[in-house]
């Protein structure tokens, strides 16, 4: 991915220098021009053509944007309520994720979402031990997970 970007931009700025215009908008249509050249060109490189993950990265930051304001929503109607009728509680979420740096990451986004925090990873970085505020279904609370954010990560690392 990182060869396609430099390879985009390395075109960007050669097709400055050959219509010799040092402009922004020169380097912007040599830009959309060599992504042309390596959408033409995907399949001679290794790796998936890196808008492909570039919007993938782009939709787990807005999935992550949606799912921090919605749980921002349900923390506050749960303080709010008079009566507290939650059932906070300790699951395991068996995760499919390969890499430190996905496990990691999904870690600090499920941490990062109001309600929820991992308590704790397996040695063997295959289940995520999660603590919820209010869990009514264990089944639901990791369906929701694995829908949602590891399904991201995976469409963005693989």
């Amino acid at each position: 991915m990182a060869f396609q970007i430099l390879l985009n931009f390395f075109l960007a700025f050669v097709w400055m220098f050959l219509s010799v215009s040092f402009t922004s908008t020169t380097f912007i249509i040599g830009y959309l021009l060599g992504l042309l050249v390596i959408f033409a060109m995907r399949r001679f490189f290794p790796s998936r053509f890196y808008l492909v993950k570039v919007y993938a990265a782009i939709s787990l930051f807005l999935l992550f944007m949606k799912e921090l304001i919605l749980s921002n929503i349900a923390v506050l109607k749960t303080i709010l309520k008079p009566k507290l009728d939650i059932k906070p509680g300790i699951f395991a979420l068996p995760t499919d994720l390969k890499s430190d740096w996905e496990i990691t990451l999904l870690a600090n986004l499920i941490t990062l979402t109001p309600g929820t925090l991992v308590v704790d990873i397996s040695y063997d970085n295959k289940i995520l031990y999660i603590h919820s505020i209010d869990l009514p279904s264990v089944d639901d609370a990791i369906d929701d997970i694995k829908n949602t954010f590891e399904k991201a990560i995976k469409e963005v690392s693989r």
